[in-house]
């Protein structure tokens, strides 16, 4: 059995971080899941739960915004395929950036008894929201079939929006997970974002109907927003041409999810070393 020491001196932790990150992969995956079982332990349903979350909320979707307020789906599209494809690609998001932000506030037992790349934390989170993704990913193969709606070449590019879409939520996760260990308010904070964020992002509606409306003094804002590009490619992979895409927002969604990205990697790792002070 192979075995290694740690040795805390200044400096080492700097110079050998990412092999002691490597070094300590067992325990990315020891938390990881953890966190599965955690999440769905003493539940009837178990997993079910992530098939019916993403199934309740686009019935209740499909009758608002298609019944009552009649907004339209892509040409070609049917509307509960278009709400779904932006469902799962969401709630993978906003539940992986939810779980980083709090991720080092709920290992805080761990924080103070040993040492270890704090960076784990984070990326040993995501595990869940990726068990609940493919989750809700075969429900929408099930309702593609139910529809005879069969994807075409598009699909080829899925795994590359799905990764945009977890590095996104790294990007701003790890800033509020630093964040969160200093000022709680901040887990008050992350649920209100993510409310927000379902509505201001194309989920229940097409980006087309924004596009037709480029004259509007909110039509910049609206493709500033990182999600937009992702979660329309994400649509777009699996509805090919039929869906709306805008390759100048996929490439201001990556520019943006990269610059955030590195500057929050960055300040995660520079407040690290206090999480110890904080906690």
């Amino acid at each position: 059995m192979k075995t290694h020491e740690v040795i805390i001196q200044p400096g080492r932790s700097e110079r050998h971080y990412w092999r002691d990150l490597w070094r300590n992969r067992e325990l990315m995956y020891i938390l990881s899941m953890r966190d599965v079982s955690v999440r769905y332990k003493q539940t009837a349903l178990g997993t079910a739960w992530g098939l019916i979350r993403p199934l309740t909320t686009m019935l209740i979707m499909v009758f608002v915004f298609s019944k009552i307020a009649k907004l339209p789906a892509d040409p070609g599209v049917p509307y509960p395929l278009m709400v779904l494809g932006g469902i799962t690609v969401w709630t993978f998001f906003s539940t992986a950036f939810t779980q980083i932000s709090n991720s080092v506030t709920l290992n805080s037992n761990l924080v103070t008894k040993v040492y270890f790349p704090r960076l784990i934390m984070p990326i040993s989170s995501i595990a869940v929201s990726f068990v609940d993704f493919l989750v809700s990913l075969g429900l929408f193969i099930l309702l593609a079939i139910w529809y005879r709606f069969i994807p075409d070449w598009h699909l080829l590019l899925l795994p590359a929006f799905i990764v945009l879409a977890l590095l996104a939520s790294f990007a701003f996760g790890l800033f509020f997970a630093a964040v969160n260990v200093k000022f709680r308010d901040i887990g008050q904070l992350i649920p209100f974002i993510v409310q927000v964020g379902f509505y201001v992002c194309p989920i229940a509606y097409s980006s087309r109907l924004v596009s037709e409306k480029a004259n509007e003094w909110w039509a910049p804002f609206y493709w500033l927003n990182p999600m937009v590009g992702i979660i329309d490619g994400f649509r777009w992979s699996l509805l090919g041409e039929k869906a709306y895409f805008n390759l100048h927002s996929l490439l201001l969604s990556v520019s943006i999810v990269a610059v955030c990205l590195t500057l929050s990697l960055y300040f995660f790792r520079k407040r690290e070393n206090t999480f110890v002070d904080d906690i």
